[in-house]
């Protein structure tokens, strides 16, 4: 029975192109409280809402669990669970939450009851539907990825000043490219520029000298959460 009910919430029966015309629902992953582990945001306590469904396929996911199981929530039962955590930080996440046209009038709500809300995107779909009152923490994708093809540059003007740039490095060749993206497009003086090493594939240390020889005025981070319950941890 309980297969059964998970086959019924599943993705797969919802179809991609159904979830992106739903308007009152979402197809949830997850949603959980914890402490931030990613951004300028990094160590406070924040409410989590992941939506199912990703576009892209990186090939250092971390979240492939999120590409198919999720169940179907209105909007009001989504809200309603949120309440019931402590604080007045929201992330939004995925897979892609861009891409559920419901999304739009969630980010609203939780703003309208005074929360920050941050956005973690992968930089593929458009942002401009997205409330300017928003934080989008967006990733552009290095070419270790195997995503980079799919960065949407036409989404850079339309960033805000409180938005947060995200480059995650799997190797020294994705950090030369990175530091070149960010001296092209003038990224650090507009907005804040994150670096995240690869879990398990490139160490920290190394990544931080590379930042440190440079001189490159970015923030360093390491997946708190991560460190706190383990690479494998869900919830979290």
């Amino acid at each position: 029975m309980q297969f059964l009910k998970r086959i019924k919430n599943c993705i797969f029966r919802v179809r991609p192109h159904r979830i992106a015309i739903m308007k009152d629902f979402l197809i949830i992953n997850e949603i959980f409280f914890s402490i931030q582990g990613e951004s300028s945001y990094a160590g406070r306590p924040c409410a989590f809402v992941r939506l199912t469904y990703c576009n892209l396929r990186c090939n250092y996911c971390d979240t492939e669990y999120a590409f198919d199981e999720g169940q179907k929530m209105s909007l009001e039962e989504i809200v309603e669970k949120v309440e019931d955590y402590p604080t007045d930080l929201v992330e939004i996440t995925g897979g892609e939450p861009l891409l559920q046209a419901a999304v739009f009038p969630l980010i609203e709500r939780f703003l309208d009851d005074g929360k920050t809300v941050l956005i973690e995107t992968g930089g593929s779909v458009d942002i401009l539907p997205v409330d300017r009152r928003a934080v989008l923490i967006y990733d552009i994708k290095c070419p270790e990825s195997g995503m980079v093809k799919k960065n949407r540059w036409e989404n850079l003007p339309h960033l805000k000043p409180q938005d947060e740039i995200k480059f995650v490095v799997a190797s020294h060749q994705d950090y030369e490219w990175a530091r070149a993206k960010i001296d092209e497009l003038g990224l650090i003086k507009k907005h804040t520029v994150l670096f995240s090493p690869v879990w398990d594939r490139l160490d920290p240390r190394e990544l931080a000298e590379w930042v440190l020889k440079d001189g490159l005025s970015v923030r360093l981070q390491v997946q708190l959460h991560k460190i706190l319950w383990g690479a494998k941890a869900r919830g979290v």
